[in-house]
């Protein structure tokens, strides 16, 4: 009688542990169903209409590039990266070397899409502040008119392609059942473009010395964001890693001899961004922030007990930001350069004698002094045809003063830009509360809901905005970690500065966007890009547990 009671529970068992099971994957698997109202483009186009075919994409995809832009290199090597990304199953899985994929390829006439046409209309490939970065994306399906099927990139600017190539990326899937690579909700026909000229990421490498390798990685994740600055903080006080020809020995304030940036690392870099249409604003922060710069000219310091900020009174300190410039203009042709200017402490230039005496001589307090120091500094970058980026810091101590050209990064709070345009300077928002990815306690909602142009109501300086970016700085980040701090919580950002404010401010976001950064993230996971859960309480940790990327 025990026996079958025992028999009968083992039974009841089951059939409760099955029901559960049941219900269990019955519910993930709701969960983890795309709601097929949305448009998964990250970051949202400006306008878009979308069908209801879906489409085969050949293996084969052929490039057809015309206009005053189809001798571009940059255009032909971005195809082959994104073709590597789109077919990944065909050039790396033993698929792309079956009788069957061979067939295919020589009967491409088989697929919906067989040729990307790429139209450029110009020729000029340089990159400054707002270049023309719209485009137009046709995907339809093949109407009988041509044996072979089209999608349709039309762009200004070679960099307006690559903005094309990413977003057409993003609606080419890999299907598993037929192990061929779709195009859902065609015919597609978008017209995009930036709603911000300036949409950066700001990576430190004083911090924590980052790879060559490492920020070639991080440019190239930002380029799936359609972020286009990278601020490179190369120099603080911790260490001076960069190479410069002119003052050799400044690089001594590196960490080790291997934790260093030769010249030719710089222009590597460059050109690696260029290529995908990311524009590199270098910084180098004074007065303050500068102690490494005294390992290798102690003369740079007021003194050995007062290491920063750098010495005010001597003409030899700002002989060296003058060749620190000159080198880095060989390198950097971005228009706009940082020249920090934040958290400034003075204390110790009163309390060292030959500046005390300066300042005496030059009748002017210490923070007067300061104000000197930026002034000065702003010159030099101007005089090398620069326009100078400062902290706000500078603003709020010396608007008056400073430079017509300065464009003002915010960062302590908010309320900065909308005082900044209001006395005509142009403006950069980063408020820390939101945008500063080391505040690990920040949840997406947080970054993408901040607006840039919050409390700014005239056109005219909305305009002076020239947009934002997201702060990744390296207390606590290097190659272990930098790159689950910066995602998915800079494409929140990205996706503000890209699209227009109207279609992603209306709604319940938690229904219209964050299914839509679940899907991007995932997408970042399969780029190799290591992309933390969008719904961790504290950025770059590890899943809770067992789930699908689309619902952590």
């Amino acid at each position: 009688m025990l026996l079958k009671s025992q028999e009968h529970l083992s039974v009841l068992k089951v059939i409760i542990i099955t029901a559960l099971l049941i219900i269990f994957t019955s519910s993930l698997s709701v969960s983890t169903d795309v709601d097929d109202s949305l448009a998964y483009i990250w970051p949202l186009p400006a306008q878009f209409t979308s069908g209801n075919d879906t489409l085969s994409v050949d293996p084969a995809l052929y490039l057809s590039v015309s206009g005053k832009g189809s001798g571009s290199k940059i255009v032909k090597e971005a195809f082959e990266r994104y073709k590597a990304i789109i077919f990944k199953h065909e050039v790396e899985g033993v698929n792309s070397h079956s009788v069957f994929n061979n067939f295919r390829k020589r009967r491409s006439w088989g697929f919906d899409i067989g040729t990307l046409k790429i139209v450029v209309h110009s020729d000029n490939e340089e990159l400054q502040l707002g270049v023309d970065e719209s485009y137009t994306l046709l995907v339809a399906k093949n109407e009988g008119l041509s044996i072979i099927g089209e999608a349709t990139i039309e762009a200004n600017t070679v960099y307006g392609a690559l903005r094309g190539l990413e977003t057409f990326s993003q609606l080419c899937s890999f299907d598993y059942d037929t192990k061929s690579v779709l195009v859902y909700k065609a015919p597609w026909y978008i017209q995009d473009k930036p709603r911000f000229a300036f949409r950066g990421l700001l990576i430190d490498t004083s911090r924590h010395y980052l790879p060559v390798d490492v920020i070639k990685q991080i440019i190239e994740s930002m380029s799936y964001a359609k972020l286009n600055v990278l601020h490179w903080h190369i120099i603080d006080e911790q260490s001076f890693p960069l190479e410069v020809p002119t003052y050799p020995n400044l690089w001594k304030g590196a960490y080790s001899k291997w934790e260093r940036y030769t010249v030719e690392d710089a222009h590597e870099i460059v050109s690696f961004a260029k290529m995908r249409g990311i524009n590199v604003m270098a910084e180098v922060d004074v007065p303050g922030h500068a102690e490494s710069w005294g390992a290798g000219y102690p003369n740079l310091w007021p003194s050995p007990s007062c290491r920063e900020p750098l010495d005010v009174s001597k003409n030899f300190t700002f002989e060296v930001i003058s060749g620190i410039l000159s080198d880095l203009r060989k390198i950097f042709p971005f228009e706009l350069f940082h020249l920090g200017g934040d958290e400034v402490n003075t204390d110790c230039w009163s309390s060292t004698p030959h500046v005390k005496k300066w300042l005496r001589d030059h009748k002017m307090t210490a923070k007067e002094a300061y104000q000197y120091f930026v002034l000065r500094a702003q010159k030099i970058a101007i005089s090398k045809n620069w326009t100078p980026v400062n902290w706000e810091e500078t603003f709020n101590s010396f608007a008056s003063n400073l430079n017509p050209r300065t464009v003002v990064h915010n960062w302590l709070g908010g309320g900065v830009c909308p005082k900044a345009v209001a006395k005509g300077f142009r403006c950069i928002y980063s408020n820390q509360g939101f945008w500063y990815l080391d505040h690990l306690d920040v949840p997406w909602d947080e970054v993408y809901t901040a607006e840039p142009l919050e409390g700014i109501s005239d056109p005219s300086n909305q305009e002076l905005v020239l947009g934002g970016e997201v702060c990744m700085w390296g207390e606590t980040a290097d190659t272990s970690d930098i790159q689950q701090t910066i995602w998915p919580r800079a494409a929140a950002a990205a996706e503000r500065l890209w699209s227009r404010r109207e279609a992603i401010s209306s709604g319940n976001i938690t229904l219209t966007a964050l299914p839509r950064l679940h899907y991007f993230r995932c997408l970042l996971n399969r780029r190799g890009v290591q992309a933390a859960p969008v719904l961790n309480k504290y950025a770059r940790e590890p899943p809770i547990g067992p789930g699908s990327c689309y619902v952590q």
